[in-house]
């Protein structure tokens, strides 16, 4: 693998592609005004969001090649890999870039934020997918946040002009992002199929014996999507979260395993709880009753 440019600042990448160097913190990137650049595997230590006519062949993100539609939005935050290593050769780029370094939004509202801007987790199959006029939101944007930065570097008001700009994209992002989450869960019922085969698979194939209780994670990954864009479809869809629909799955289980004879240690032991305890308070929480109350109840 070709060597990581360690994107710890804003202008390391700024510089890298030859644009101009704006605010310590902040980075805006027309790639149509410069010439060609050389790629690059980015390690990253600022957020960044990528919006590009087209995205290049062969991109990374993470550990796996990212393909990125037409007209996408790709977000990386710090701690994340992404990129195209460089070959040596140049390459041409169309669209905008915008940066910022963690310091920027330190302490602020903002920065408490972040963790609700599901988008910075997209994996593969979850390119946030701009339509024409979104596109031109964000751009109009992020054009008013390059003229501040150009124009007004020694206004007092221009950091908090900026950072309220700056969360306008993401709020505006976050709106694209519930859009295109409203549209997989209403056109794409299939993921909850797949959902609910992948739980009974799990115990066909006696997977909780070595993995335990089936968790979102795990379930996420089977399916090819991040935890955070897998949750936000079986939330949209069922009106409930994934551990939700996860643990009444595994209860209405225990249930059978109950009627079945089992007793209260054996059906804990074979949904892949480490603890009868824990299984006896979870059945409780969503039953109502004690697993030992439920089958004198389906006994009489």
């Amino acid at each position: 693998m070709s060597q990581l440019l360690k994107v710890e600042s804003v202008n390391t990448y700024v510089e890298y592609v030859g644009a101009e160097v704006l605010h310590p913190l902040v980075g805006v990137i027309h790639f149509d005004e410069l010439s060609n650049v050389h790629s690059s595997l980015n390690n990253y230590g600022v957020y960044g969001l990528f919006m590009q006519k087209s995205f290049p062949e062969n991109l990374i993100y993470g550990v796996i090649n990212y393909e990125a539609s037409d007209d996408s939005l790709v977000a990386v935050a710090p701690g994340q890999l992404g990129g195209i290593p460089d070959d040596g050769n140049t390459i041409s780029l169309s669209g905008w870039v915008l940066l910022f370094h963690p310091d920027f939004i330190r302490g602020t509202e903002l920065e408490r934020k972040m963790s609700t801007y599901h988008f910075f987790s997209y994996t593969a199959n979850e390119a946030l997918r701009l339509e024409p006029e979104e596109k031109d939101v964000l751009i109009r944007i992020i054009e008013q946040i390059r003229y501040e930065l150009k124009n007004n570097a020694n206004d007092p008001h221009l950091n908090d002009i900026v950072r309220v700009s700056i969360q306008l994209v993401l709020e505006y992002c976050n709106r694209f992002y519930a859009r295109q989450i409203n549209k997989e869960a209403m056109g794409n019922h299939h993921v909850l199929s797949r959902f609910q085969d992948l739980l009974e698979q799990y115990y066909k194939e006696n997977r909780q014996r070595k993995l335990g209780l089936p968790t979102v994670k795990y379930c996420a990954r089977e399916l090819f999507l991040s935890s955070n864009y897998f949750g936000d479809i079986i939330k949209n869809a069922t009106g409930d979260t994934a551990s939700h629909y996860i643990r009444n799955f595994v209860i209405e289980r225990a249930k059978s395993l109950l009627v079945s004879g089992m007793t209260v240690s054996q059906a804990a032991d074979e949904l892949g709880y480490d603890y009868s305890s824990h299984f006896t308070r979870t059945f409780k929480n969503v039953t109502g009753a004690l697993p030992s109350q439920f089958c004198l109840r389906q006994n009489h």
